[in-house]
């Protein structure tokens, strides 16, 4: 045990004298949560549209207003030539293209339907696909104006009506900042686990402390533990730093559940902090740790379910989703701070965070004793 306080001290000092790394510990998770929760919104919105109009009529004239009109768009432009539309596309002037044909509101009124086509500048496939999605509900939204002008309703009408009356639930306002910042506090604790235990046993490596403590009497499950547990606190440190920016700026207020992040928190970062100690075992520089955990750390964001749903992937893409701790961290981050979920909604990804950990962690101190 006095061992183990010992190295405790060392590493608090080591840690503390290292001004990058202090910077890195308190300043990242501030600028992370005041910027990203506003830059990273999936709402998409001033899509550039050109118009090409052939018909010039009243009809289209009300489409085009209704296009210029929506908070989603911007006009980019309106013409009666394809060549002028085709290079709107080619320069990125426009995003998408809609095509008012000829006779628009003759055909409309005498066929009771018309045609317009809608080109999308694929090369930005998510905004212009979604703009897509945005402009067909617009011209949904004229055809349905105009069969209003069209029917005569009396004044009691024979036809059933549904009335759609949508509730969103642990997010009333759809709020992307609010969707947002759980995930990223997820990120902050992975960082804290994965970069700056990497980079720790490969710091002693290269300033040569290490041959001291291979030839002390320090156990191996002592010396991770000294590297393991400073970091733990470190992490819980930053994720009480996340929360309460998270409240100020950001509006989530916790809840008597928080405890409940704390809870599984530390069980994360048992897990990741053992995983950076592994790859710190297995490398020789802190550069090679720095690669090596921006490689996984990588993969773990993109396939964690933050930005893209889990069961939109291939069916093995979904293996390995369920694989990556930083999947589970997300949802119980949203699952406490949005959805104010108890321990017992978590204990399912405690039991696989919790397995990961151990199984990370015995790899670790295995790893170092082959070292010695």
């Amino acid at each position: 045990m006095k061992i183990l306080i010992a190295l405790l001290k060392k590493e608090f000092k080591q840690i503390f004298r290292d001004k990058a790394i202090l910077k890195l510990i308190f300043i990242m998770p501030i600028i992370q949560l005041l910027v990203l929760p506003f830059a990273a919104d999936y709402e998409i919105k001033n899509i550039k549209v050109g118009v090409i109009d052939h018909d010039h009529s009243t009809y289209a004239q009300q489409l085009l207003l209704k296009i210029e009109h929506s908070a989603y768009f911007q006009l980019a432009g309106v013409t009666s030539s394809k060549i002028e539309s085709q290079e709107w596309l080619a320069n990125k002037s426009a995003d998408l293209i809609v095509e008012i044909p000829s006779n628009f509101e003759n055909t409309l009124v005498r066929d009771k339907k018309a045609d317009l086509l809608i080109a999308v500048n694929a090369a930005d496939g998510t905004k212009g696909n979604i703009g897509a999605l945005y402009i067909s509900q617009i011209i949904r939204n004229f055809n349905k104006d105009i069969r209003k002008e069209w029917l005569q309703f009396p004044r009691f009408n024979p036809q059933s009506q549904i009335d759609i009356v949508p509730t969103q639930w642990y997010n009333p306002q759809s709020s992307y900042q609010v969707f947002m910042v759980p995930g990223i506090l997820s990120i902050l604790l992975t960082l804290v686990g994965m970069f700056l235990t990497s980079l720790n046993i490969v710091k002693e490596k290269e300033i040569g402390t290490i041959e001291q403590i291979n030839v002390s009497p320090i156990k191996k499950y002592q010396f991770i533990l000294g590297k393991l547990i400073p970091f733990l606190i470190i992490g819980i440190g930053i994720l009480t730093i996340g929360v309460f920016i998270s409240y100020v700026v950001h509006g989530i207020v916790p809840q008597t559940n928080i405890w409940v992040l704390y809870v599984f928190s530390a069980f994360y970062l048992f897990a990741v902090l053992g995983f950076g100690l592994l790859i710190s075992n297995f490398t020789n520089s802190q550069q090679q740790a720095m690669m090596i955990a921006f490689f996984f750390m990588l993969i773990f964001i993109l396939m964690s379910g933050l930005y893209t749903p889990i069961e939109s992937m291939p069916s093995w893409g979904q293996t390995l989703a369920y694989i990556n701790p930083v999947t589970y961290m997300v949802d119980a981050s949203r699952m406490v701070l949005l959805k104010g979920a108890q321990l017992s909604d978590i204990i399912p990804h405690i039991k696989v965070i919790a397995l990961e950990g151990i199984v990370l962690n015995t790899m670790a101190i295995w790893s170092y004793s082959k070292q010695n």
